[in-house]
């Protein structure tokens, strides 16, 4: 109920609720407060029940929790693996075809991308990948560290319609 208050917020109201009712009030005001969370928790309590003994004997293994679609899901597919989808989900190899896509786009081979590595292999050099090595396999990479040639005085730039 309070996991998301820290230390030093927990200190402020307890700080806080002295400065309100004052230290003689408190101890009456705390246990007005906790027979409050248990009248609640046992009408709570007691709602639960009545909806299990409605829904009769077939759902005598019937939980609440269950109705949370993360619960469910977490219960019914993910640890019962009747429908083997571990095994889908393991054959897909998702890091692998990642590390071949940040690869292609960084302009890396792919024979010098065999083994992945947790970094990403970004090529800082004046010449591209495949400008350098004159076998005019694919595309060249446009040269994105030099300027290119100023336009004269008069004359526009080009247009670019995704830039717009």
């Amino acid at each position: 109920m309070f996991f998301d208050i820290g230390p030093l917020e927990l200190v402020a109201l307890v700080i806080l609720a002295v400065l309100i009712f004052g230290p003689d009030k408190l101890p009456k005001v705390i246990a007005d407060v906790m027979g409050f969370v248990r009248k609640v928790r046992a009408f709570s309590d007691n709602a639960k029940e009545d909806i299990r003994s409605e829904l009769g004997p077939e759902f005598k293994d019937f939980e609440f929790e269950d109705l949370k679609p993360r619960n469910f899901v977490r219960k019914h597919v993910l640890e019962n693996d009747q429908y083997g989808l571990q095994e889908i989900r393991n054959g897909f190899g998702l890091k692998k075809e990642m590390a071949e896509v940040t690869d292609a786009v960084h302009g890396v081979d792919a024979a010098s991308s065999a083994d992945p590595g947790p970094t990403s292999r970004v090529n800082f050099s004046k010449e591209s990948p495949a400008a350098g090595n004159g076998s005019g396999g694919g595309s060249a990479a446009p040269d994105m560290f030099t300027k290119g040639a100023k336009p004269a005085r008069n004359e526009r730039p080009p247009f670019d319609p995704d830039a717009t």
